[in-house]
């Protein structure tokens, strides 16, 4: 379970790496100065389409030369702002009821000015978290075709901030961010999750949403925090003052780290060929992975390779410049050619193609060796057929598709260090919320929906109080109360054991999850989707009901609409007769549970051995007993990684997961 748990972490990682922006770490005013000669006169999220939060003031912000006087102009009406010693001016504008469009204007006395069109005001969301936050309706979603198409939504906003790091808190992101306007032409780029909340927001408010998605799959919630806050945490004290390391050191060239870290594994990396072996070599076909190659060592093989073999060249190619064709290679590949290295390159999607000098190529042998590292799944010359050759000025001259060596260098078990990653990577300590949360301050906010959590998964304890952390970290420096709805991770892994209580990683993070937004204060909720998952996909398809339940508690808090929001809450569980006893909340219109009921709830009795249980639905009120355990004294439902059914109320809004004695011991029940 945790290499299918790491595996799903690695790929999340690797979903938008392309756009991942870099910022200069050597040290926190190294970072503040880079960043210093970019700042734009209007900061980027007031571009055309932009959505500001209505009824009440908005603040409007950029940079230019110390102390000019720049006037902002909304619908004719001026306020002016002054800018300081860094260049940073503000005004504030507003409050403005929902509507528009309207036309902002912002001029600099004696110097420059900018003009946005189409701004409209209305509810704005931020949309974080990591993969299932980001999953964009372009990918596997459900009905995804329909849905697109159905997406004509002119007063949906959406702006997406694109990865970064820093080790200290930037002001400002990428220039080129800029709203788009929901149509069935870019719909595609939308987080599926935020627009099915939006979507849900604006037919029931008729108002216009604005949804910032800032988020980054496989990261950690600890990536999230600002250091202050973080800091806070005993837990997390030795990463905060290592993060610039970190993050210089994945900022700094990719190859010279890839060819640090092979020497550690490669003997005789230098030499550009394998360590000298047997007589006889092993033997493969490629293309193809060497998973599927036929040869028992490497049906299941991740870990570092030498693919070698001999090319007799032509005499009449003998000093000639030629292209050597690779196709794509699984995971990384370092290539040579008669000993010298020639391309360097990673990601398993990208095919090869490195130029070989004529001084390079001579008649008769010479000698192609590729050291391959593969993190998982294919590995190799992944091509197809006809991938392999040599060309010269684009005519093809001599196939390499057949019959290559191999070596096997080192298993991924026996890796001395990890792997580089080749973009920066979001699992350090405070640097997404450097470089993705601190620049939208401090922008007109609503609230936020959060969808994160599996990259914590195995850290229940430390999660209960990183949640909280968060919440209270983002609404000080938004300097706004602002409202917090957490999706509790969906059903993923392999159903429950036939013996219920085996340590599932899944249902403590969920109780996190649940109890950090309610120590967190203020407005939160949780939205349940253990209905919703899939055994073997970490990304369920299913994102419209986990748009809508996020609307749902937004709705009913936020805007006071009498509609129900969240599934039964657990209000007693108390021993009657032979049974425990379960009163809930929000179960007006009856109960009713759906799926495999004889392996969702489960009962202990003063022993604490869990044992599946039946359940017999009274109402609002649940008996739950097993013949086995006579005395029952606690009560556990859906308390697994899968769970097998659900408690739904007449709203068909599934319970939330509990143990009746953690459950009550907490201040409340209900998110």
């Amino acid at each position: 379970m945790k290499s299918r748990i790491l595996c799903v972490a690695l790929c999340c990682v690797s979903l938008c790496v392309a756009s991942t922006r870099f910022v200069s770490a050597q040290t926190p005013s190294a970072a503040i100065a880079a960043e210093a000669t970019a700042k734009p006169f209007l900061h980027p999220l007031f571009s055309d389409h932009a959505v500001l939060q209505r009824d009440r003031p908005v603040p409007v912000w950029g940079w230019t030369t110390p102390g000019r006087t720049v006037t902002v102009r909304f619908d004719q009406k001026n306020t002016t702002a002054k800018s300081d010693a860094d260049g940073r001016w503000q005004a504030e504008i507003g409050p403005f009821p929902a509507g528009g469009p309207h036309t902002l204007t912002v001029i600099e006395t004696g110097g420059q000015s900018v003009t946005r069109k189409d701004i409209l005001f209305g509810e704005v969301w931020l949309c974080s978290g990591q993969s299932n936050m980001e999953w964009r309706m372009n990918y596997g979603i459900n009905n995804r075709d329909a849905e697109k198409a159905a997406a004509n939504f002119p007063e949906i906003r959406l702006l997406t901030i694109p990865h970064a790091v820093s080790a200290a808190p930037l002001q400002t992101v990428d220039p080129g961010v800029k709203w788009k306007i929901c149509t069935p032409q870019n719909a595609g780029e939308f987080s599926a999750v935020a627009y099915f909340f939006g979507r849900k927001l604006h037919q029931e408010l008729n108002v216009p949403i604005g949804l910032i998605t800032s988020a980054w799959g496989g990261t950690v919630g600890e990536a999230w925090v600002g250091a202050t806050a973080l800091g806070e945490l005993p837990d997390f004290r030795d990463a905060i003052r290592k993060v610039d390391a970190d993050v210089r050191e994945q900022l700094s060239p990719y190859e010279p780290r890839l060819r640090r870290w092979l020497a550690l594994h490669v003997p005789h990396l230098d030499s550009g060929a394998p360590a000298p072996g047997t007589e006889t070599p092993p033997t493969l076909t490629v293309p193809g992975a060497w998973e599927k190659a036929g040869v028992p060592e490497l049906e299941k093989f991740d870990g570092i390779l030498w693919l070698y073999r001999t090319v007799d060249v032509p005499a009449a190619l003998a000093g000639h410049d030629l292209t050597l064709h690779l196709g794509p290679v699984a995971d990384v590949d370092l290539t040579f050619w008669n000993g010298v290295e020639i391309g360097c390159t990673t990601g398993g999607n990208q095919s090869r193609d490195y130029k070989i000098a004529g001084t390079r190529i001579k008649a008769g042998v010479n000698t192609v060796a590729l050291c391959v590292v593969d993190r998982w799944g294919s590995g190799g010359l992944i091509g197809k057929a006809g991938a392999l050759r040599l060309e010269e000025k684009g005519a093809p001259v001599l196939s390499l598709d057949g019959t290559w060596n191999y070596q096997i260098v080192a298993p991924m078990a026996q890796w001395k260090a990890r792997l580089p990653g080749e973009k920066p990577n979001g699992n350090t300590v405070t640097v997404l919320f450097n470089a993705m949360i601190s620049p939208l301050v401090p922008y007109g906010l609503k609230g936020v929906i959060w969808y994160q959590g599996e990259s914590n998964m195995g850290r229940s304890e430390q999660y209960g109080r990183l949640l909280p952390a968060l919440i209270r970290d983002w609404r000080k420096h938004f300097d706004a109360p602002l409202s917090f709805y957490v999706v509790q991770l969906a059903a993923y892994l392999e159903p429950p054991a036939e013996q219920p209580g085996k340590k599932d990683v899944l249902p403590p993070l969920r109780e996190a999850q649940r109890l950090g937004a309610l120590k967190a204060g203020g407005i939160t909720g949780v939205a349940v989707t253990t209905d919703i998952g899939d055994v073997k996909e970490i990304h369920p398809p299913n994102k419209q009901d986990v748009g809508l339940r996020l609307a749902l508690n937004a709705l009913a808090k936020d805007y006071g609409k009498k509609v129900e929001f969240t599934g039964p809450v657990l209000r007693s569980a108390k021993p009657e007769g032979g049974a425990m006893r379960l009163v809930f909340d929000h179960a007006d219109g009856g109960l009713s549970l759906e799926g495999d009921g004889d392996h969702v709830f489960a009962v202990a009795g003063a022993d604490r051995r869990w044992t599946w249980a039946k359940a017999e639905i009274r109402g609002d009120v649940v008996l739950v007993s097993a013949p086995t355990v006579p005395a029952p004294v606690a009560v556990r439902y859906a308390w697994d990684n899968f769970p097998r059914g659900s408690l739904y109320n007449a709203a068909r809004l599934p319970a939330l997961p509990f143990n009746s004695e953690a459950a009550l011991a907490s201040t409340g029940t209900s998110p």
